[in-house]
């Protein structure tokens, strides 16, 4: 069983939690999903599936996993969703206080609301990007304001500079939501093929970003192995483009994958997540604005 993520095996020294810039936080909870199941088994596929990149990225002519990358033992599921947000958290504060890059990794959704008040608490001017098929607006469901539907409901309550990304499926409580609070929602039908709009988004936003990644927000063709597949999401390259110019010109102080949903029958998606963590943590220490 692999437990520590990396490309292949990290020297230890570069392991080492005093010594490490990112600290990962796997979090395997599906308590509230409404759909696919498989997001509690995710954490773990992406780390397992880690081991087989390669050091070097080639993208960014660096060997990311040298700025050290320590992987805390899984969070353990709590009773409920709502104490699921406040272990996030608490485990969450932790990495902030001992200054390290928390990189957490789902699981559902819903456990973003946790990170994201362990950074809004140290960081009061934060802005958050999201990147998902879902605008995760309902203000509750199936009975659950911590639902995964409900977590940038949750986000924004306290956080009015946001941005969503490839966004293709909401309900009418979501569009009603959207309009009334001219929430800055860039549908993926409006940004497929396009770039212009990056800039005038991180115009927007404060310097001080929390970046929420659901792996829907990639196409199915892409990517198959998630929760709530839903056609007309971004491709490969075209993530890799919104990432770089996000890292290139705000300051992440946190991230999130989730919502992968790991299959027996097929490796593909996780190596992708792998793959994607990687270069998203070496967006983070490589980018240079």
């Amino acid at each position: 069983m692999h437990n520590q993520f990396g490309c292949g095996e990290i020297p230890e020294k570069y392991t080492d939690y005093k010594k490490a810039s990112a600290v990962i936080l796997p979090v395997p909870y599906e308590g509230t999903v409404s759909y696919g199941k498989g997001t509690a088994a995710a954490p773990q596929a992406l780390i397992k599936a880690s081991y087989f990149q390669e050091f070097y990225d080639d993208e960014l002519g660096c060997e990311t996993y040298t700025k050290g990358i320590h992987t805390l033992a899984p969070l353990k599921a709590a009773k409920n969703p709502e104490a699921m947000v406040n272990e996030v958290k608490k485990a969450s504060a932790k990495i902030l206080k001992d200054n390290k890059f928390p990189f957490m990794l789902g699981g559902e959704h819903s456990i973003s609301y946790g990170l994201y008040l362990a950074l809004k608490e140290k960081y009061p001017d934060l802005g958050v990007i999201q990147i998902d098929a879902h605008a995760d607006l309902r203000d509750s469901y199936e009975d659950s304001k911590y639902s995964h539907a409900a977590v940038m409901r949750r986000i924004r309550e306290t956080c009015k500079d946001t941005a969503q990304i490839a966004i293709r499926s909401i309900c009418r409580e979501e569009a009603d939501y959207i309009k009334k609070e001219k929430a800055a929602v860039y549908f993926a039908r409006e940004i497929s093929g396009k770039s212009a709009w990056i800039k005038g988004m991180l115009k927007k936003l404060p310097k001080k970003i929390f970046l929420t990644f659901d792996i829907d927000g990639m196409d199915p063709s892409v990517l198959p192995h998630t929760g709530t597949p839903e056609p007309g999401g971004l491709s490969w390259y075209e993530t890799l483009h919104i990432l770089r110019e996000i890292f290139k010109n705000k300051d992440v102080v946190g991230m999130d994958l989730v919502e992968l949903s790991s299959d027996k029958t097929s490796r593909n998606s996780d190596f992708l997540a792998a793959k994607l963590a990687y270069r998203m943590l070496g967006y983070k220490f490589f980018t240079k604005s």
